[in-house]
Order: C-alpha cells, then sequence, then structure tokens
C-alpha cells in the first residue's frame, strides 16, 4: 500500500511499526490521561472547595505582595500580586458561599 512518497519496502515497515504502537496499552493508556489533563473541565472548577487554611494563605501572601508592592514598586512583584489576587477572591468567593448554603 504505497503513498507515493514512500517505497513499498518503506510503507510495510511504516505499517508495521504503526501497528505496534496501536497494540502498546500502556502507551495508549499515557497519551489519554496527557490528552484529558491538558482539557480544563469548569464543572470541575465550579466545584471547587477551598478550606480554610488555603483561604487565609491566599489573603496573608496576597496582602504581603500587596504591601510589598507597593513599598517598592518592583513589577516583579507588583505582577505576582495580580497573578495571586483573582484565585484568592475565588477562594474567598467559593468559601463564602460554601458558609451561606449551611
Amino acid at each position: 500500500m504505497a503513498t507515493g512518497r514512500l517505497p513499498d519496502h518503506e510503507q510495510r515497515i511504516l505499517d508495521a511499526m504503526e501497528a505496534d504502537l496501536r497494540r502498546d496499552r500502556r502507551l495508549r493508556r499515557r497519551l489519554r490521561t496527557v490528552r484529558l489533563k491538558r482539557r480544563l473541565n469548569p464543572a470541575r472548577v465550579a466545584e471547587y472547595r477551598p478550606r480554610i487554611p488555603t483561604v487565609v494563605l491566599l489573603l496573608s501572601l496576597s496582602v504581603l505582595l500587596m504591601v510589598v508592592g507597593i513599598r517598592t514598586s518592583e513589577p516583579v512583584v507588583i505582577w505576582a500580586f495580580a497573578a495571586l489576587w483573582p484565585l484568592t477572591l475565588f477562594g474567598v468567593f467559593r468559601l463564602l458561599c460554601r458558609w451561606t448554603e449551611a
């Protein structure tokens, strides 16, 4: 079964290699898990239930980065605060939602 680009003997070798790879269960499992890890599941994000120590740690780091960013005006510190602050707000919001449900 030549595709026009490879000679017949090379195509047979390639077909045999592809058949071997298709039979490899461990490789298929690894490729399947890699594919699943790339996708972000919105339902899983919505079900996130932060713990109190996590939210306290996020809040303390955010306040620390905010204070250091104000005092030093270092761009790295300001960008770190900008990256951490939405996560902190999301954690606080989810924690408050959990407390008001009960």
